[in-house]
């Protein structure tokens, strides 16, 4: 049954639960909801949420169990020789290719369900089978690989229907549980309560764990990494040039130049957004009249809802030719600053123009929460209106507008599409603001892009940096929070 149709069943069965819960209440209290405990609509979603939520808690353990189990038994098929030839999680790539084009051939009517189980390499071009239906592998179709598939397969297919039976099977007895408890003096307002806290508490760690999963991934791939690989030649290493032929004995992944590509475009993107934005939050909030304060300042946040990719494209095929135009070698300059449309200006200046919401709105806001008596007293005693907001606003906001900038840091550090298309490729430890260079974030794409050989120090040194992306970030948020609560000036 497909998940969808699923969801949509549990919901009808929470629906009838609801309802016949309710009934039953009022039929135990003859009609009288004054007899009842709770609520009518309390015994509803008591056999509602009893119904549901164990079933869906059951529905989301076997979801993400599945696969894991179809892996290890697809694994168990493949030889080691096979294995040792290609790595495994290439051959388990194509194996879940093959299953998933095996589904779609049978699908489509190309292959008979029974075929599909039965298919061998000796007597079937399975390849040509597959290229039918639109589905293409990266590698020869052998024995062992069709073997798993067919499993994996097959696996699937008994897994989808388990599964649906036994999560309409918990939905509809736990319903019907609910109901053999409901009568007139069933606490049912306490235990639906309880239900829901119980239920709001589990999305409230759902955030936690999901950090904790992705700092241990991080950790212990980052391992892995550096068993392969010297830390030492990592962190202080000049050169990036990863060779995947080699697996790590003739790559060089030293992290500098990609720390110093990131750090430098994301200096240039600050020392466009943070003046553009802070004058923008001065107008804002200390110049601009109501009317226009409510039509400039929700269009400068429309910057911040662009997506980021437009803003590559942007950067280009509009910012880097503009820029080429004016310092290249045929450029209005003629001073062959810059040679191609790729360079750390181009990606600068249009992460610069992202970011400016960024600065601007936060700046606004912390520098309307300076009071209104600071400024009446500075006009008091005879200053101007810009000599109020040099000498009073800005020093008492400055902790705050200080923690704005350095979040938007955080923000330019983590970006990478503006990176890929508008700084280049190139890691490289160079003051020229006019050359191509790239960043942490730009090479953990390049590094994972396609089906990666986890065993190889290449594609793990992807973990590596994003580690060491992590930490810097945290960093500076960390930092950011701690100026923003120890400076930050309390008004009553």
């Amino acid at each position: 049954m497909p998940i969808l149709t699923l969801l949509i069943a549990l919901a009808v069965i929470a629906v009838v639960g609801f309802v016949l819960g309710r009934r039953r209440a009022l039929a135990s209290a003859s009609g009288d909801s004054r007899k009842l405990h709770s609520l009518p609509s309390y015994y509803g979603y008591n056999a509602a949420l009893t119904g549901l939520v164990p079933a869906l808690l059951v529905l989301a353990v076997w979801s993400v169990a599945q696969p894991m189990v179809l892996e290890n038994r697809a694994q168990s098929l493949i030889t080691q020789e096979v294995a040792d030839d290609g790595a495994m999680n290439l051959i388990m790539a194509d194996v879940r290719r093959l299953a998933d084009g095996l589904s779609t051939a049978v699908a489509q009517g190309a292959l008979a369900p029974g075929e599909a189980a039965t298919l061998t390499t000796d007597s079937t071009d399975v390849r040509a089978i597959l290229a039918d239906v639109g589905v293409a592998l990266g590698s020869d179709v052998g024995p062992d690989t069709l073997q798993a598939a067919q499993a994996y397969r097959a696996g699937a297919l008994s897994g989808a229907l388990w599964k649906s039976a036994l999560v309409l099977l918990i939905a509809i007895a736990g319903t019907a549980f609910a109901l053999m408890k409901t009568n007139a003096a069933f606490r049912a307002r306490n235990t639906v309560e309880r239900g829901v806290m119980a239920v709001l508490i589990a999305a409230a760690s759902i955030a936690i764990l999901t950090t904790i999963g992705i700092v241990l991934s991080l950790i212990f791939n980052t391992v892995e990494f550096f068993k392969m690989y010297p830390a030492a030649d990592f962190f202080f290493g000049t050169v990036w040039q990863p060779s995947f032929s080699g697996r790590g004995g003739a790559s060089e992944l030293g992290l500098l130049p990609l720390l110093w590509g990131t750090l430098y475009i994301s200096f240039v993107a600050l020392l466009v957004a943070v003046p553009i934005g802070l004058f923008a939050a001065i107008y804002l909030s200390e110049y601009a009249g109501p009317r226009v304060r409510a039509f400039a300042k929700p269009l400068l946040e429309v910057l911040a809802g662009i997506p980021t990719i437009v803003y590559g494209l942007f950067a280009l095929l509009i910012v880097g030719p503009m820029l080429k135009d004016v310092f290249g070698a045929d450029g209005a300059l003629g001073v062959a600053w810059m040679t191609g449309d790729r360079a750390v200006i181009t990606a600068g200046l249009v992460m610069g123009i992202m970011l400016i919401p960024f600065v601007s709105s936060l700046s606004d806001d912390i520098i309307n929460a300076v009071p209104q008596a600071m400024r009446d007293g500075s006009l008091g005693l005879g200053a101007t209106p810009s000599e109020t907001i040099r000498q009073v606003v800005l020093p008492a906001a400055l902790p705050g507008i200080v923690g704005a900038i350095l979040l938007a840091a955080s923000r330019a550090i983590g970006e990478t599409m503006i990176v890929v298309l508008g700084a280049g490729a190139a890691g490289r430890l160079d003051l020229n603001p006019f050359e191509a260079m790239t960043t942490v974030t730009a090479k953990i794409v390049s590094q994972l892009t396609g089906d990666s050989d986890f065993s190889s120090p290449e594609a793990l040194v992807a973990f590596a940096l994003g580690m060491s992306l992590f930490v810097i970030t945290l960093g500076l948020n960390v930092f950011a929070l701690y100026i923003v609560r120890k400076y930050r000036e309390q008004y009553e």
